[in-house]
C-alpha cells in the first residue's frame, strides 16, 4: 500500500485560507478586467488607468496620499483612473454602476481619514481628478471663476491673483489641498468672519451622479445643490467643477502673529481673546493656536529647557495697519499689539504668510507635493458655545502639557458673516450660537505601524474626552473636513440605514442631515457613492 499524505494540523489550517486568498485574487482580477473592458468599450484611453501590476500604479497612487496611517488595515483600488476630461467621469461612473463596483473620487487627497484613497470594507476604483484642474477666473464682468474639482487651492489662489490684485476667495489656508472635497464640506479660512465659507462663496457646481449624467444647478435642482454646500459632494455623485463667486479686498491687508507662553501670561491672554473674537469687527480674524515648546528630557541635558505651552494668536485683518490698531486698542488692549507687530501686504501674500510660505515666490503655491505628507497622524473637532471659566483653561493646558506627545490645538472664531447665514440655508449648520472651531490635532510620526499609530491616536482619544464638559452638547458637533471616523463608520456596507448612520451625520449635519439623506435618496437610490461615513439613502413614504 501506498504511503498516504496526511495534512498536519497547521496544514489543514492553512489550505482554506489559501483557497480563500485564490478566490478573493480571482474575483479582484475578474473585476478588474470587467471595469478595463468597460472603459475601453467607451473608448477610454488606455493610458489613463493603472491596475496595482502597472508600473505607473505606486507612483499615481501615492502622489496625493496625505496621511499614511489610514494605509493600514485597508484595501487600496483595485484600479486608479486618472479621467482627462469630464465625460470620462461619466464613463467611469457609468461602469461602475453597471458592473456594482463601488468608485471613490479624489481632489487632493487630504481627507483626514484617507476616505478618497483607502477603503476599510471592500474593493473600490478610484477616481483621481488631478487631471481635472483648469481654472477660468471672469474678474472684469461678473467677479467669478469656474474652477474644475482636481485643481487645488494653491492654484485657485494663484490664477485669482495673476488677474487682479484686489481680487481673493475665502478658502482654507492649506494650498495643496483639493478643491473638490474642500468646498463641498464647507471650507474655513482667514476670510471666514468677513465673507463666510468656501461654500457659502459657490454660485454653480457641474456633478456626475449615478445615473451618470453631468448636472448644473439648473438641472440638478436646489435641492441637490443645497446639499453640495456643506454636505460632501462624496455622498452624492463626483463633482468635476465649481463656479465661485470671487470677493472684492483692498490693496493691503494686515497680519500679525504674537507668541506668549504660560509664563508670560498667555491663560489670561486666551481668557479675553474667548470673548471678543466672535465679537470684533468681522473684518478680523484671530485664531490661537496651542503647541507644546521647551525640552525638559532627561537624556538631553545640554538642550534642556523648560517644557511649557505656547499660545499664538495668529491674525489677519482685512484692512490696514493704521486702523486694526485702533481696533485692538478699543477691544484687546491687553495684547499690546505694537506697529513692530504687523506687516502689510497684498492679499495673495497673506496666503503664504498663513502656509508658512513667507518669503517664497508665488509659484511654490502650484505645488502639490510636500515631504510633510510622507507621515501619519490623527485629528479631531469640537465646536465651543460658550466661554470657558479661566478655573477650565487652567485645566485644559495642564491636560494638554502632559508628556507623551507633541499636541498642536487651533481655535478659529466664529461670528460675523458667520452669524447672519441660517443653520439650515446650505448643509453646512455650524452658524449662529458657534463662537469657536476647535481643531485638535497629533504631531505627526514616520513609523507607519499599528503600535506607533495606537500611541498617537490613544492619547488624542484621551484629551478629547478630557474636552467633553467644554464643548457643544446635543450633539457633540464636528467639522466634516477635519474628518474623524472615532465618532461613528459604517461597518455594514451598503445595507447601513439612515437610522444608524444618525450616530455620525447628526454631529457632522445637526438638524440637515435627515434632508441630506432624502436628497441622497432621489439622487442615489443605489447607494453607488458611499464610504465608511456617507449618507445613507432614505425614501419618503
Amino acid at each position: 500500500m501506498k504511503n498516504l499524505l496526511i495534512p498536519s494540523s497547521i496544514e489543514l489550517c492553512i489550505l482554506p485560507s489559501l483557497f480563500f486568498l485564490l478566490l478573493t485574487s480571482h474575483a479582484i482580477n475578474a473585476d478588474q478586467n470587467s471595469y478595463i473592458q468597460c472603459l475601453r468599450n467607451h473608448s477610454v484611453p488606455s493610458h489613463l488607468y493603472f491596475t496595482p501590476h502597472s508600473p505607473s500604479y505606486n507612483y499615481f497612487f501615492f502622489s496625493s496620499v496625505r496621511n499614511r496611517r489610514a494605509l493600514l488595515n485597508s484595501f487600496k483600488p483595485l484600479l486608479i483612473f486618472l479621467p482627462a476630461l469630464e465625460n470620462h467621469v461619466q464613463d467611469a461612473v457609468l461602469c461602475s454602476g453597471s458592473l456594482s463596483i463601488p468608485i471613490r473620487a479624489r481632489s487632493g487627497g487630504h481627507d483626514y481619514e484617507g476616505l478618497s484613497y483607502t477603503s476599510t470594507s471592500s474593493q473600490f476604483v478610484l477616481i483621481d481628478l488631478q487631471f481635472l484642474s483648469s481654472i477660468n477666473v471672469v474678474y472684469r464682468y461678473s467677479r467669478t471663476a469656474w474652477v474644475q474639482a482636481g485643481a487645488s487651492l494653491g492654484k485657485l489662489y494663484h490664477t485669482i491673483a495673476n488677474k487682479s490684485s484686489t481680487a481673493a476667495f475665502p478658502a482654507g489656508l492649506c494650498p495643496t489641498v483639493g478643491v473638490g472635497g474642500h468646498l463641498s464640506g464647507g471650507g474655513l479660512g482667514t476670510m471666514i468672519r468677513s465673507f463666510g465659507l468656501a461654500s457659502d462663496n459657490v454660485e454653480d457646481i457641474r456633478i456626475v451622479v449615478a445615473s451618470g449624467e453631468i448636472l448644473d444647478r439648473k438641472s440638478m435642482g436646489e435641492d441637490l445643490f443645497w446639499a453640495l454646500r456643506g454636505g460632501g459632494g462624496a455622498s452624492f455623485g463626483i463633482i468635476v467643477a465649481y463656479k465661485v463667486r470671487l470677493v472684492e479686498v483692498p490693496n493691503k491687508v494686515t497680519v500679525f502673529t504674537i507668541s506668549k507662553t504660560l509664563e508670560e501670561g498667555a491663560t489670561k491672554l486666551v481668557d479675553k481673546w474667548q470673548r471678543i473674537a466672535h465679537k470684533v469687527d468681522k473684518r478680523l480674524f484671530i485664531r490661537t493656536v496651542f503647541t507644546v515648546v521647551g525640552n525638559d528630557s532627561e537624556h538631553d541635558d545640554q538642550n534642556k529647557t523648560k517644557r511649557t505651552v505656547q499660545v499664538s494668536f495668529n491674525s489677519l485683518f482685512v484692512g490696514e495697519m493704521k486702523e486694526l490698531l485702533l481696533i485692538m486698542k478699543d477691544w484687546f488692549p491687553e495684547l499690546k499689539l505694537k506697529t513692530e507687530d504687523c506687516i502689510e501686504m497684498r492679499w495673495i501674500e497673506s496666503v503664504l504668510y498663513f502656509a508658512g510660505y513667507q518669503g517664497k515666490p508665488l509659484s511654490i503655491l502650484l505645488e502639490r507635493y510636500s515631504p510633510v505628507y510622507n507621515t501619519s497622524f490623527k485629528h479631531k473637532s469640537d465646536f465651543f458655545t460658550k466661554p470657558i471659566p479661566i478655573e477650565g483653561w487652567n485645566r485644559i493646558l495642564r491636560r494638554f502639557l502632559k508628556k507623551g506627545e507633541q499636541p498642536m490645538m487651533i481655535i478659529d472664531p466664529w461670528g460675523g458673516r458667520m452669524d447672519e447665514i441660517s443653520e439650515n440655508e446650505t448643509a453646512f449648520p455650524h452658524r449662529k450660537g458657534n463662537l469657536y472651531n476647535v481643531h485638535y490635532l497629533t504631531e505627526r510620526w514616520v513609523e507607519n505601524n499599528a503600535a506607533v499609530s495606537k500611541k498617537h491616536v490613544d492619547w488624542l482619544r484621551r484629551f478629547y474626552k478630557f474636552m467633553t464638559p467644554y464643548v457643544s452638547k446635543n450633539p457633540r458637533s464636528a467639522y466634516l473636513n477635519y474628518r474623524d471616523l472615532d465618532i461613528g463608520t459604517d461597518v455594514m456596507g451598503n445595507k447601513t440605514t439612515y437610522w444608524e448612520a444618525r450616530r455620525w451625520g447628526e454631529r457632522y449635519y445637526k438638524g440637515n442631515f435627515k434632508r441630506l439623506a432624502y436628497v441622497k435618496g432621489k439622487v442615489d437610490p443605489y447607494n453607488l457613492f458611499r464610504n465608511e461615513q456617507s449618507i445613507p439613502p432614505l425614501f419618503s413614504t
